[in-house]
């Protein structure tokens, strides 16, 4: 009998962010590895990627990481994790393209890793397991669940999916390899839940109605914005461009890139006459042709960005106008929020015809209650571990379950850390046994010191920064000229104090001729003592907490 183990380094009571492992015996079986973006108050975080330390030391352990599709939140950890980690990676080709390709964005040399090929039909051998897929609806193609085969029963990781059937059989549910699964016996289903308070089946047509009618009403030039990961939608709009005898320019900065991958593994269909590159805009070239859909791809944030630049006619190769029709297909994701909302702001202040896209009508790739409940019951599992969404989203399956006849005893709604043990058909779960916590991104990673990195920015952003200059002469124990400048930034105060920047001056001098006396100078102690005596006065003026950086220069003569 061996023992299995389940924990999560990220996508427990979170948006994103998603890992995690199965440990069986001696063998770590890791699934996903994705990224999560900022909230506003992370000032100048660009990603934020799980703390996967804990993996380096049992690296040897480490049997592989397998993807379940190419969307960043599963798969954006890896540029910075195979560092550290030089363990195989298992997906399919165009998971495998798509982390290739930002994996020599970031400078990396593919020769040096180990990437493997999977495809569904396909079951890999290992010492304690067996690893098999099975195909998934999502919103980019050759999405997979994985499902880890032990003498106990599976494990099985369904990602995110929903069981929309559309006329395309490569987004296709694979039932049968589901039930070949499932008859062999599953101990645990980990099954994603963000999109679990939504009701029913989603109907997808009536997306793709909509934007029919959206372009037959259209009488000018159409403008559509769409995440670059939504493959199936990209399609869509190319394949309606094309009824409407449109011409077609995407535009964006990994645009091009994302699209040739798409292309070259047969996931876009474009005709190539179909497709123009615009040129910047001059006095002979406005790119407002009648007949022109442009399809503004990015991520994040991007395509939000790139329409303010239309909008205020500051982009090189698009100004919004009076006669354009702008698609909005990029509901805000966690992060962008505020961005997406200044967006339409600035969109409305023109006169073009802005189509919204319900937002429910946009949430079709993540699965509602029906079809959670629907995929418990062809998986039979014998314990369920909600995954993939907040710790709201996880109690809500919780009760799904229970509505189809789990005993709340076999519904294991967990967080980061936590260990599930399977044994002899038992479970134990341990609290916060695993280490975990968040790498900030600023560029590289911020991994140590996070918290006091941001509450700096914070008190930056907030209450600005002092600086307190002054040149002192260690042997005469003399601040040399007395001059002493205090430069402030970010930093306002009100008139009635309007000294007080030469008040510090005269603190800096009443600090420094203590500070000065002794027979040595502890220059540490010396720009403690003064940063604490201004801060005690600052905040007795004006109650605010600026920065205060005291630059103090020793010299010898």
């Amino acid at each position: 009998m061996k023992r299995i183990r389940f924990f999560a380094l990220g996508g427990l009571g979170e948006n994103g962010k998603n890992m995690y492992a199965v440990e069986v015996e001696n063998e770590i079986f890791i699934l996903d590895a994705g990224l999560k973006y900022p909230t506003n108050e992370l000032y100048g975080v660009d990603e934020i990627i799980p703390d996967y330390k804990m993996l380096v030391r049992a690296k040897r352990r480490i049997v592989g990481i397998f993807i379940s599709h190419a969307h960043e939140d599963h798969v954006g950890a890896l540029p910075y994790m195979l560092k550290d980690l030089e363990v195989p990676v298992f997906g399919t080709p165009l998971a495998l393209a798509f982390i290739k390709d930002s994996l020599v964005e970031a400078g990396y040399d593919l020769n040096d890793y180990t990437f493997v090929t999977v495809n569904p039909d396909q079951t890999l051998p290992f010492n304690n397991a067996n690893v098999t897929f099975f195909n998934t609806t999502h919103s980019i193609p050759e999405s997979v669940g994985i499902a880890i085969e032990t003498e106990e029963g599976s494990v099985v990781y369904t990602s995110e999916f929903t069981f929309n059937q559309g006329s395309d059989e490569r987004y296709w549910t694979n039932f049968k390899k589901i039930n070949e699964i499932a008859n062999r016996g599953v101990l645990a289903l980990l099954i994603e839940s963000v999109g679990s308070y939504h009701t029913g089946f989603k109907n997808i047509d009536i997306l793709r109605s909509k934007i029919e009618n959206y372009f037959l009403q259209a009488r000018g030039r159409i403008i559509v914005s769409l995440f670059a990961s939504d493959i199936q939608k990209i399609q869509w709009v190319i394949n309606i461009s094309l009824q409407h005898k449109k011409k077609i320019a995407v535009i964006g900065r990994k645009a091009q890139r994302i699209v040739d991958i798409a292309l070259q593994n047969g996931y876009l269909d474009v005709p190539k006459d179909a497709l123009i590159n615009l040129r910047f805009i001059d006095d002979k070239h406005k790119n407002n042709q009648e007949d022109l859909v442009c399809i503004v791809i990015g991520k994040r944030h991007e395509p939000f960005y790139m329409l303010q630049r239309m909008a205020k006619k500051i982009d090189r190769l698009v100004h919004i106008e009076s006669d354009d029709t702008i698609i909005l297909l990029t509901p805000p994701i966690p992060g962008t929020e505020t961005m997406a909302a200044r967006t339409l702001d600035v969109l409305y202040r023109g006169d073009s015809k802005i189509k919204l896209v319900d937002r429910k009508l946009l949430s079709t790739s993540h699965a509602s209650s029906e079809e959670v409940k629907m995929m418990i019951n062809l998986f039979r599992p014998k314990y369920i571990i909600p995954v993939i969404g907040e710790y709201q989203h996880q109690v809500r399956v919780q009760k799904l379950a229970t509505e189809i006849g789990y005993d709340l005893n076999d519904i294991l709604v967990m967080d980061n850390g936590d260990v599930a043990t399977f044994e002899k058909g038992k479970y134990i779960i341990g609290s916060q046994d695993i280490r975990t916590g968040d790498i900030l991104i600023d560029g590289t990673p911020l991994e140590d010191n996070n918290d006091i990195i941001l509450r700096d920015r914070e008190l930056l952003a907030e209450n600005g920064v002092i600086l307190v200059i002054a040149n002192v002469n260690a042997k005469t124990r003399q601040i040399i000229d007395d001059d002493i400048e205090v430069i402030a930034k970010g930093f306002t105060y009100h008139q009635e104090v309007g000294n007080l920047l030469e008040d510090l001056k005269d603190i800096f001098l009443e600090v420094s001729k203590k500070e000065l006396i002794g027979r040595y100078i502890d220059w540490n102690n010396y720009k403690r003592n003064f940063r604490n005596e201004a801060s005690r006065y600052i905040y007795q003026k004006i109650r605010r907490n600026p920065i205060i950086i005291p630059v103090i220069i020793g010299t010898d003569f």
